[in-house]
């Protein structure tokens, strides 16, 4: 899916409008409706410095809306998110097992993807159980991994903190 086309789909997840979005990234309001459809149909492509603050503006990862590079892991997980987006693929287990097959003769390539699949199965378990709401899996999914990243934080912070109340 091109630039234009993630832009457009998140615009519309968030109930924007060509011209609001424009006017937010910073485009005179005359003009900002007719830049926006110019990036959204691919007649026109975001510098970085656009995509980022398309980006933030709309509440989501850079990966999110680029093109993903499939050739690193982060890339390849965005295109998976994107075919759940258009194809419906799905994360799921089986007999215990994390469903979309992996080379486990890829090494530590492996065990990168078999870590970031098993955050993105346990999100999307809560969702289907109702733990989490739509919102909540697709703000998880379209900010991957900042949300890993400050979960991670949080833990280490804790383990710190218990550390040192034992100290005492």
């Amino acid at each position: 899916m091109a630039i234009g086309e993630r832009i457009r789909f998140f615009r519309n997840l968030k109930g924007m409008t060509q011209k609001f979005l424009g006017v937010q990234v910073g485009f005179p309001e005359k003009t900002a409706d007719i830049r926006m459809a110019q990036y959204e149909s691919g007649s026109r492509c975001p510098k970085a410095d656009l995509t980022q603050s398309l980006a933030d503006v709309l509440g989501v990862s850079t990966m999110a809306l680029n093109v993903p590079d499939i050739d690193t892991d982060l890339g390849f997980m965005h295109t998976l998110f994107a075919l759940e987006d258009i194809y419906g693929l799905k994360i799921d287990k089986l007999d215990d097992e994390i469903c979309i097959c992996l080379d486990k003769n890829r090494g530590t390539s492996y065990i990168s993807l078999l870590e970031r699949f098993t955050a993105w199965q346990k999100e999307a378990e809560k969702y289907r159980n109702g733990e989490i709401s739509k919102e909540e899996y697709d703000r998880w999914r379209y900010t991957y991994p900042e949300v890993e990243v400050q979960r991670t934080r949080d833990a280490l912070d804790k383990i710190r903190a218990e550390k040192k109340t034992e100290e005492f």
